[in-house]
């Protein structure tokens, strides 16, 4: 059995898809740190505060003795966006990746074409031609 697991282990398409997940995981933290670096300050320019804070209030909440807030409702709008871009990012890169990849691979050549033997019109009169001997 832990023979059959290590042959199951060590093949070629499991190894192939744990490095992508490792990659993946480090190209997630490099976008993520470029949408939260970079876009969203930018875009927070835009409406003069952090983008990722920003939110439509439902229902206020309450401010305790610490400077909590707490029961508030409230719709983490500028958190989705932000996601939503480093979605769409990921997509397109992933999207460049795999036509680059098809672009790279060799474009199957056309099988060639069988030579053409005698027709069966010619194949009935060779026959036709022994017959008569």
């Amino acid at each position: 059995m832990l023979k059959e697991f290590k042959e199951f282990a060590m093949k070629g398409n499991l190894v192939d898809i744990a490095v992508a997940f490792v990659m993946g995981a480090a190209f997630n933290k490099i976008v993520s740190s470029f949408t939260g670096g970079i876009v969203s300050p930018l875009i927070g320019l835009v409406f003069k505060s952090d983008f990722k804070d920003q939110k439509w209030i439902l229902q206020e909440g309450v401010v305790d003795e610490a400077g909590n807030i707490t029961g508030e409702v409230a719709v983490m709008w500028g958190d989705f966006l932000t996601n939503l871009i480093d979605f769409i990012i990921v997509a397109f890169v992933m999207f460049l990746i795999i036509k680059g990849i098809n672009k790279m691979k060799k474009k199957e050549e056309p099988a060639p074409e069988a030579p053409a033997g005698p027709s069966d019109n010619d194949l009935l009169t060779e026959i036709r031609d022994l017959l008569k001997k």
